[in-house]
């Protein structure tokens, strides 16, 4: 029997050309990965790291849904915006320079007439339980995290 607090998740790809790539995830089309030609590819999609903040954003407003339904959090829309700095040094082979983010800034902005106070409560918790925010912090990557009511 299965231990059933695991749960297991798979790709599989190929690399097309150059550094185009297709990730196959489940029965979906292939997400096309590739890098911006100035760095090689032949920009045909999205490099790994811009598939990161989308992760992020993604992940965090499915963890927001999850959250804000057991809190009885009420809110119509959401939107995200985010960005990553890091030290290009380290791509290049520079010795004790990270190849990750070092950086990233990160908003959601809320359609809510809840409090100020009840938005914060659901962000700490929100960022206790989201995997790619915590994989970005576990990381030692500084996440510049602001939530916002629209105006």
């Amino acid at each position: 029997m299965a231990d059933e607090k695991w749960v297991e998740m798979s790709t599989k790809g190929q690399v097309v050309s150059g550094m185009k790539n297709e990730i196959y995830v489940r029965d979906f089309s292939p997400i096309i990965i590739d890098e911006p030609v100035r760095l090689g590819g032949s920009d045909e999609g999205p490099n790994p790291l811009e598939y990161l903040l989308g992760a992020l954003s993604a992940c965090t407003s499915i963890t927001i849904a999850m959250v804000a339904k057991q809190k009885g959090f009420s809110y119509s829309g959401l939107s995200f915006s985010n960005s990553g700095k890091l030290d290009a040094r380290g791509l290049s082979g520079v010795e004790g320079v990270t190849t990750y983010f070092q950086t990233v800034s990160f908003e959601a902005v809320f359609e809510t007439e809840e409090r100020d106070e009840n938005l914060q409560a659901l962000k700490e918790e929100v960022e206790k339980r989201c995997p790619i925010y915590n994989l970005l912090k576990d990381a030692g990557v500084a996440v510049d995290s602001q939530w916002k009511i629209k105006a």
